[in-house]
């Protein structure tokens, strides 16, 4: 099978019939999808485990086991409206690179899958990374829930009691270096016309959720100068906050994406708002910069309701290692695919990973940047492309160890 083959093949499972696929994290799904890949682990010879946070590792043996192996990978969890390609393609690339190998490599190669990556069922996202890396703790992020009130250890135990006969490996063995495809998710690549980008680093991010309390009151019947209207602070607050920082800087990425109000009826002063703000900038001054004023903004105008802010997210900008950079730009140089340097907008595994060991992204296109969406597309050629550039890529990098 090609590359294009497993990814249609793993988009059928979640199929909305639009387009689309919903797999969310630790769902029958994505177990539906570990099967998948296991079954093609297995006719390709490759050894399969996970580990305490649901990460799945599928590895080519090499000739000396005790050296760290070379990764590859990205997710193959969906949005609710998610795509075909965004995760997938970087799992199935990486599968293709692995398997497709004429020889017993010197050193192992595991593709990982990691868990929750989206954050869509539980949040934030990049779980699995995180765990792996040692960025969160496995019980800060066992003790996260969904929309339902399940526990991500509710879930994780659930999924991974259905491969109970996998090793389990610990967090944070050794890699020798690390690689994540992925599509662009932006309008840069297509706009080039250039099939391959060679990520130079990830923008910062910080997320918050903000709770504001005030109190309910009949709206019939309370005054006005007597309410303590949460939707009123929630309003002035958000104003305040896209003219200071989401209008203040060309650069910045400025969201508030989520908007809770309680009781939300309709004749019941809203009592207590609950909303999510996500911040992004390359520059991690500015990102911090940004931050507390956004914080300050918050404190300032909440009144006459109580308000708590609570950082969820705290990432900075990072950038990828250079000499990887360079290997992925001859490997595309020697195959003719046109590339050219880019930042990753969007938050990737890989950003978990940089600080651990040398790691790097290869994008390519997605039609008019579309990602999150059952309109997500990327050209089976493009897909070929990134899949070859990194399949030279590892041949270099094994190269190197013989």
């Amino acid at each position: 099978m090609s590359a294009w083959d497993r990814l249609m093949a793993l988009a059928a499972i979640g199929d909305t019939g639009d387009g689309g696929v919903n797999r969310q994290a630790l769902t029958p799904g994505e177990a539906e999808a570990w099967r998948l890949l296991l079954r093609w682990a297995g006719e390709a010879g490759m050894e399969a485990a996970t580990d305490d946070a649901a990460n799945l590792f599928l590895t080519r043996p090499g000739r000396d086991r005790a050296l760290p192996p070379i990764m590859l990978g990205s997710h193959i969890d969906t949005q609710p409206t998610g795509g075909k390609f965004d995760g997938a393609f970087g799992v199935i690339s990486a599968f293709e690179a692995a398997s497709g190998l004429p020889a017993t490599p010197p050193r192992d190669v595991t593709v990982v899958a990691w868990m929750n990556e989206e954050g869509s069922r539980f949040a934030p996202g990049m779980m699995g990374s995180e765990a792996f890396s040692g960025y969160r703790s496995i019980e800060a992020i066992r003790a996260c829930r969904d929309a339902k009130g399940i526990s991500a250890g509710e879930a994780i135990d659930a999924h991974l009691a259905q491969f109970a006969d996998l090793p389990r490996r610990p967090f944070g063995f050794p890699v020798h270096a690390y690689i994540e495809p992925h599509i662009e998710q932006g309008p840069f690549l297509e706009a080039a016309q250039t099939p391959i980008g060679i990520v130079t680093g990830i923008q910062g991010k910080i997320t918050w959720e903000i709770a504001l309390t005030g109190a309910e009151g009949h709206a019939g019947t309370l005054d006005m100068a007597e309410r303590r209207d949460a939707v009123v602070a929630f309003a002035r607050i958000a104003a305040e906050m896209q003219r200071l920082v989401g209008e203040a800087d060309p650069i910045v990425k400025f969201t508030i994406g989520m908007v809770k109000v309680e009781p939300n009826a309709p004749s019941v002063v809203p009592g207590r708002v609950t909303f999510r703000i996500d911040l992004r900038h390359p520059d991690n001054t500015a990102l911090q910069a940004h931050g507390a004023l956004l914080e300050q903004i918050a404190e300032r105008l909440a009144a006459p309701c109580a308000v708590k802010v609570t950082r969820l997210v705290d990432a900075p900008s990072s950038e990828f290692d250079p000499a990887l950079r360079a290997r992925i730009a001859q490997a595309a140089e020697k195959l003719g695919y046109p590339a050219m340097a880019i930042l990753s907008a969007a938050g990737h595994d890989a950003r978990h990973m940089a600080p651990r060991c040398p790691s790097a992204m290869i994008f390519i296109p997605c039609r008019e940047g579309i990602s999150h969406s059952p309109l997500e597309w990327s050209e089976p050629a493009n897909v070929q492309a990134g899949a070859a550039v990194l399949a030279e890529t590892l041949r270099v990098l094994l190269e190197e160890d013989a």
